[in-house]
């Protein structure tokens, strides 16, 4: 029998003033420790940082969305390093992100770190309707930020997986309610290189990344397609979904020919991680 999760969403609605306190420390200082493994000991390049900076810095209120691929068990946290400080030790503004129950809540002392860090645990073929995914779309009408990886698990193989519709949800809830959410696709690569998915799981320095953020997907044509269309909440998810996927893949293309331009070929760079892990 695994670990028992009851407890953690309820607890992260109500969390109490020693909570907020122990959240905050630890949002403060993985945040911190992911800076310096992206920024300082390895070599990073963001395309359209600004757009991602301000999402961040939108309006209060307003609802953000962050959707990735997912390479490595690292890409969250790891993503966030290239945000400002302010923003990295900052509870308040930093991002709620979906985690599998089954990795990062397997004990009592990893499910209270992942928790404290803005971590929900998912249960993985749950389905939309789960305690996460309606904890997300709370947070979502409170103007908060969360990050989902649509793929539903690492993509070890890098294949073009269909998305999961939970991203869908959390849009059509949004709408339901009245908010109009930021929807931010941002694709990364090397992640991967970072934190191999192959023993020993240990961090790894010197490497190239890659960071390319897409402008907030526009979706209220779609909204307003799909209401004129009297469209059932499976057909709503499924067509969000769609349309998010889409925008992902097209930001990836655009990723691997910024790459080019800088002489970086991605089957080169498979092939030298190969390498160094043989070594």
């Amino acid at each position: 029998m695994g670990y028992d999760i009851g407890w953690i969403i309820p607890r992260l609605r109500n969390p109490g003033r020693l909570w907020n306190c122990a959240s905050s420390i630890t949002v403060a200082v993985v945040g911190l420790f992911s800076k310096i493994i992206i920024e300082f000991l390895n070599k990073t390049t963001v395309y359209n940082r600004e757009a991602l900076a301000r999402a961040v810095r939108r309006p209060p209120g307003v609802p953000l969305l962050t959707v990735s691929n997912h390479h490595s068990c690292f890409d969250d946290p790891g993503l966030w390093g290239v945000l400002e400080t302010r923003t990295l030790v900052s509870r308040s503004r930093m991002r709620w992100a979906l985690a599998a129950h089954d990795i990062c809540f397997t004990n009592a002392l990893h499910a209270c770190f992942f928790a404290l860090g803005k971590c929900v645990p998912v249960v993985r073929g749950a389905g939309v309707h789960q305690p996460a995914m309606d904890f997300c779309v709370e947070r979502l009408a409170l103007g908060e930020w969360v990050h989902i990886f649509p793929e539903g698990r690492v993509n070890v193989e890098k294949e073009r997986i269909r998305f999961k519709w939970g991203v869908g949800r959390l849009v059509a809830e949004s709408w339901a309610r009245g908010h109009q959410p930021l929807v931010v696709p941002v694709w990364h690569e090397g992640l991967d290189r970072v934190l191999p998915n192959a023993e020993p799981y240990r961090l790894r320095l010197r490497k190239r990344l890659y960071l390319c953020v897409g402008e907030p997907i526009p979706l209220l044509a779609l909204r307003d397609r799909l209401r004129g269309a009297n469209a059932s909440e499976e057909e709503t998810r499924r067509a969000i979904t769609e349309r998010v996927q889409e925008e992902l893949f097209r930001l990836s293309e655009r990723a691997r020919t910024l790459r080019a331009r800088l002489g970086d070929r991605p089957d080169r760079a498979d092939r030298a991680d190969r390498a160094d892990r043989d070594a």
